[in-house]
């Protein structure tokens, strides 16, 4: 094992250490509860993917200077980890413009993976911005000023190479609620099904690594709160209070529930969330962040909620706009480790 490798491997743990041991009635192949699940998948993906918990979340996206080197970037984007994460509890993701990442490694770049690079259009002129970015970064802590000094370096650090395009501030409310007052995530993999779910199988190109989907929903929150309880649980899909699905007749076809489930094959096809609020009283949202070790899934998620596929559109989305939205290739550790090994000749 290369010099580097040894150096994340004793700094950040792996997700086998992480999550608790896989019991064997879940460790065979098929699908269970609906769901497909990769289950050959070698466990090596970036633990802050699956690290819940946190109450402070920053969010920076990034554009590549016209002068910069790609694999410079990287190089850089690698350091991140020692020693600037080792103040306690603090968690980072980072991810690339497929194409980028592309460039830099072909050889574990997951084939077909694109940025978001049109807009997505829908029924009666609807339409999902958007805004592709080149790099992703997010640094999840228990408090605010542990984000606020992490993500501050990480500016400083990149400035060369790289300008910040957007940043975000994340935040929990009332533990899983988003701020229409409904539960989100409510049907998530949980973290014994969540690697599978996210990362990409081991032997295929960017094994252990996931395509993460991310945008900010800007909620019309006067519009929504001026429904009843009930309109508002026909625009979800689930009950308000404990967030059981409705069934049957009682469930709209343009339901929320009803316009994000993917169904292939006759089962489901999951996304693992890490959703989080954002924003003040005056100027608030979501911020949808998706990983899946297959990108298909999510963007056919996004065509049935702008009823690009024939079908209706999401009734959500006629409460909440999106202001953004980007696809970026999160590497396994490994992949990014080798990339600190060149750093360090």
């Amino acid at each position: 094992m290369p010099a580097a490798d040894k150096e994340w491997s004793s700094q950040v743990p792996t997700s086998q250490e992480m999550l608790p041991q896989i019991p064997p009635s879940l460790s065979g192949g098929g699908e269970e509860s609906g769901r497909s699940l990769n289950r050959n998948a070698m466990v090596t993906g970036q633990v802050g993917i699956f690290a819940l918990g946190d109450a402070a979340h920053g969010f920076f996206e990034f554009t590549l200077r016209p002068d910069a080197d790609r694999a410079t970037l990287v190089r850089e984007v690698a350091d991140l980890r020692p020693p600037h994460t080792t103040v306690g509890g603090v968690n980072l993701v980072v991810g690339f413009r497929p194409e980028l990442w592309r460039v830099v490694d072909p050889t574990d770049a997951p084939a077909g993976v694109h940025g978001f690079n049109e807009p997505l259009r829908g029924a009666d002129g609807y339409e999902m911005p958007a805004t592709q970015a080149d790099l992703f970064v997010w640094y999840a802590a228990a408090a605010h000023d542990i984000v606020f000094d992490l993500g501050k370096t990480t500016l400083e650090a990149l400035a060369p190479m790289a300008t910040l395009a957007r940043e975000a501030t994340g935040w929990s409310y009332r533990h899983s609620r988003d701020l229409t007052g409904f539960e989100d995530g409510t049907e998530n993999p949980n973290l014994y099904e969540a690697p599978g779910v996210a990362l990409i199988d081991d032997g295929a190109p960017g094994a252990g690594g996931s395509v993460l989907l991310f945008q900010q929903w800007r909620h019309d929150a006067p519009a929504f709160g001026a429904l009843s309880e009930d309109a508002q649980e026909r625009v979800i899909g689930r009950t308000k209070p404990d967030s059981i699905e409705l069934k049957g007749a009682a469930l709209p076809a343009d339901s929320h529930v009803s316009r994000t489930k993917v169904v292939e094959g006759g089962g489901e096809r999951p996304i693992f969330r890490r959703n989080v609020p954002y924003g003040n009283v005056s100027d608030h949202g979501t911020l949808f962040i998706g990983f899946s070790a297959d990108q298909r899934r999510m963007h056919r998620m996004l065509e049935q909620m702008a009823g690009s596929d024939g079908g209706p559109r999401d009734a959500l989305t006629r409460y909440s706009t999106p202001l953004t939205g980007a696809y970026y290739f999160v590497p396994s550790i490994q992949a990014l480790a080798r990339f600190t090994a060149q750093s360090e000749g």
